[in-house]
């Protein structure tokens, strides 16, 4: 039977600094620690990238213990790892990253991006790891626009990209080591559409650009409003677009388990982190010149 989920939480999407750089950054935020598994959102740009204007190069830096994702929506990034891969990643592209036991990687706008110039703009989440993967095997899936599954609405004013878990008839290609569902959307103007949930996820709609309606009761618009998060009450998430927008699904299996984090490493006790801290000083997750 179809229930809506009820929300829990209407929250705003705080410009924040993180080094050179100013972004959103909705989770988390104040009274919302996670929303689990996910620990965190990040929204870059739109940034107007040039050869004088570039502040989104990020070097080298490590991971350990879940699952660092990048979701392109403009420009043009290039991603580099410690496993030896190097890909470029466009607009509509995804990067799915399994930190693992230890990972070093990259990412930042293409030379020849910065050269013709152009708006950047992405999503990053961090998306946990049980206690029994933590360690395990590090990994880098990539997925281009055209591979992504879609759904669209009856009227074609929703495409749904099923990025990884499932939707109806369709199922994300990325493998994910927990029960997790990461869909974005584009929606023209009067675009309505149901989303199913499983009842036992903890789930999000976060709003890049433009201004939706969810359940028939609450309103979240760019600049305001941001991010809705939802009671593990009900199975449908249903969404319509007051105007054009962009929008970012998720859902996930809560893992329940102690968090310990510390910088780019998210373990379950202090001892783990200092542990990551020296395996990386020793060189244990690898190197990216």
């Amino acid at each position: 039977m179809k229930k809506l989920k009820t929300i829990q939480h209407k929250v705003t999407s705080p410009l924040v600094n993180m080094g050179p750089i100013k972004l959103r950054q909705p989770l988390p935020t104040q009274g919302i620690e996670n929303v689990d598994p996910f620990l965190l959102l990040h929204h870059y740009g739109p940034y107007a990238i040039s050869e004088f204007n570039n502040p989104f190069d990020l070097g080298p830096h490590p991971h350990r213990g879940f699952e660092p994702i990048t979701l392109l929506f403009k420009g043009e990034q290039l991603h580099r790892d410690s496993l030896g891969n190097e890909m470029v990643v466009e607009a509509g592209d995804v990067q799915w990253t399994t930190a693992g036991g230890g990972i070093i990687h990259a990412e930042g706008p293409t030379k020849e991006f910065v050269k013709k110039g152009g708006d950047l703009e992405g999503i990053q989440l961090w998306l946990n790891l049980p206690a029994k993967d933590k360690m395990m095997t590090p990994n880098y899936q990539h997925l281009e626009e055209k591979q992504i599954p879609k759904l669209f609405s009856n009227d074609n004013k929703v495409q749904l990209n099923i990025i990884a878990g499932n939707q109806q008839q369709e199922t994300g290609l990325i493998k994910t080591q927990t029960s997790a569902n990461v869909f974005t959307a584009n929606v023209e103007k009067g675009g309505k559409m149901e989303i199913e949930i499983p009842e036992n996820h903890q789930s999000l709609i976060y709003l890049l650009d433009g201004e939706i309606l969810v359940n028939d009761t609450a309103v979240i618009q760019k600049g305001e409003n941001q991010m809705i998060t939802f009671n593990q009450d009900g199975n449908i998430i249903q969404f319509e677009a007051k105007e054009k927008s962009t929008l970012l699904i998720l859902s996930g299996e809560p893992i329940n388990e102690k968090v310990a984090q510390y910088g780019p490493y998210v373990m379950n006790t202090q001892t783990e982190i200092m542990e990551a801290m020296r395996d990386y000083q020793m060189g244990k997750m690898g190197h990216l010149y």
